[in-house]
């Protein structure tokens, strides 16, 4: 099992409602595909460094999750089917990264 994490852009003419539907609907996918979601972060709307389809800002989220690469295909194929999402990137994880995210996740549970 590798792990992993993605940050994706939603379109910032959703609604709140819709946002919350795509970002669950992301993360069932990870689920059916038999992996472990171990961390989400929603970090809202954010102005980007530079336009996207016209639109200089969008909803960020991030999942950090833990299974096989087939996951990751699948992810990134819902990702380009849906016409909310501008950009999205999955990188791998390394030792270095994993310890950097949980120390990171207990700093932010402390505070």
């Amino acid at each position: 099992m590798n792990n992993y994490e993605t940050v994706f852009i939603l379109t910032p003419v959703l609604s709140d409602v819709q946002v919350k539907e795509a970002v669950e609907k992301f993360q069932t996918i990870i689920k059916e595909s038999g992996a472990k979601v171990l961390h989400t972060e929603n970090w809202g709307l954010k102005k980007m460094a530079y336009a996207i389809q016209k639109k200089s800002t969008g909803f960020y989220a991030l999942y950090q999750f833990e299974g096989a690469g087939d996951v990751v295909e699948k992810l990134e194929l819902a990702f380009r089917r849906d016409e909310r999402v501008l950009r999205f990137l999955t990188t791998k994880m390394d030792k270095h990264h994993v310890a950097f995210a949980e120390r990171r996740r207990s700093k932010a549970k402390k505070a």
